[in-house]
C-alpha cells in the first residue's frame, strides 16, 4: 500500500482539487492508495470540506489534530499513522503536483534509495522573502548535515515506512529531513519537479521562518550524535561559562572584553542546550495528539 500524508490548516478551497490530483496519479499504478489528511487546528471550513471527502472515498483518512501544533508535528501524527509500506508527503497548498509521485516511487523502487527527493524547478514565488532564504539555507543545511539535498524544503518526497518512524519531529526540525532521520547521501535520490503557484488561500510562510532555522541549525550537529551526552555537555559549558562571566566582573584586573565574551557564551550554550532538551523531551512525549474521524 502507498500512504499520502498531507497537514493542511486553513486549506478549504486546495483539499478537493489536491485530492483529485492524487487519485488520477495513482490509480494507474493499480495498487492500494490511501490519502491522509492531517487537520492541524484549522479555523475555516477545512473540517467540513475533509468530512465530506471522506464520506465520499474510503481511501481517504482524516487525523484531527487538538491545536495548532505545526508542520512538523502533523507530518509525525500522519507518519505514525500511515499504514503503508511506501509513504509520500506532500503541502496541502496544491503547489506540489502529484503527479510525479509515480515516478518517485519507481525510483524508490528500483534505486532502493530509502527516499526520493523533490527539487523545485521555476519557483513561483516572491525571490526575497522564499527563494533567496531558501537557496541559502540548503546550502549551509548541506554542510551542517553533510546530507547535500538541493532542496529540503521541498515537501513532496517519498519514504520508505520504516525510515519516517524513527523519530517524533519536533517543531521546526521538519526543515532537516532526511537528515534527521539518519539517511546517508547514497539513499537518498532526487526528481526535478516544476512548482506551481498557491491557488487559493494564505502562503503561512514567511521570513519570521529564517529565525527558526537559524536556531535549529545550531542545534542539528547534536541532534545527529550522542543526544544525550551533548544535553549534559552544553548544561556543564553554560554554567563554567556563566561562572567564568560572575568571576570575571568580580575581578578587578579582566580585559574589557571578557564579561562580554562569558556572558555571550554561556549563553549560546544555553541556547542550544534548551533546544536540543526540547528535542530530547519529544522522543520521550511525542510531538502530536490526534483522534481519527470515523464516518
Amino acid at each position: 500500500m502507498i500512504s499520502v500524508v498531507i497537514p493542511v490548516h486553513n486549506e478549504e478551497k486546495n483539499i478537493e482539487p489536491l485530492f483529485r490530483e492524487i487519485v488520477a496519479a495513482l490509480e494507474p499504478l493499480g495498487e492500494p492508495f490511501e490519502v491522509l489528511f492531517v487537520n492541524d487546528g484549522s479555523t475555516d471550513g477545512t473540517a467540513e470540506v475533509l468530512r465530506r471527502l471522506k464520506e465520499r472515498d474510503s481511501r481517504v483518512r482524516v487525523l484531527t489534530m487538538d491545536r495548532n501544533r505545526g508542520e512538523a508535528a502533523a507530518l509525525t501524527a500522519g507518519f505514525f499513522h500511515a499504514r503503508g509500506e511506501i509513504v509520500a508527503s506532500m503541502d496541502g497548498d496544491g503547489q506540489n503536483d502529484p503527479a510525479y509521485l509515480p515516478e518517485m516511487i519507481r525510483r524508490l523502487r528500483e534505486g532502493g534509495y530509502a527516499v526520493v527527493s523533490g527539487w523545485r524547478m521555476k519557483r513561483k514565488e516572491p525571490l526575497l522573502t522564499r527563494r533567496l532564504p531558501s537557496w541559502i539555507a540548503n546550502r549551509i543545511i548541506g554542510l551542517v548535515t553533510g546530507l547535500r539535498v538541493h532542496d529540503n524544503g521541498c515537501s513532496l518526497k517519498v519514504y520508505r515506512a520504516e525510515v519516517v518512524k524513527r523519530v517524533q519531529i519536533p517543531h521546526g526540525f521538519h526543515r532537516f529531513i532526511p537528515a534527521i532521520f539518519g539517511v546517508k547521501n547514497h539513499e537518498v535520490a532526487e526528481v526535478r519537479i516544476l512548482d506551481r503557484p498557491r491557488r487559493f488561500g494564505r502562503t503561512h510562510y514567511g521570513l519570521k521562518r529564517t529565525f527558526e532555522v537559524l536556531r535549529e541549525l545550531l542545534t542539528i550537529r547534536f541532534v545527529l550524535g550522542n543526544r544525550v551526552f551533548y544535553e549534559k555537555a552544553l548544561l556543564a559549558g553554560g554554567l563554567i561559562s556563566g561562572l567564568l562571566a560572575v568571576i570575571s566582573l568580580l575581578s578587578s584586573h579582566r580585559p574589557f572584553w571578557a564579561p562580554g565574551a562569558f556572558l555571550g557564551g554561556s549563553f549560546l550554550f544555553f541556547f542550544v542546550w534548551h533546544n536540543l532538551r526540547r528535542f530530547n523531551q519529544a522522543q520521550k512525549e511525542g510531538v502530536f495528539h490526534v483522534r481519527e474521524l470515523e464516518i
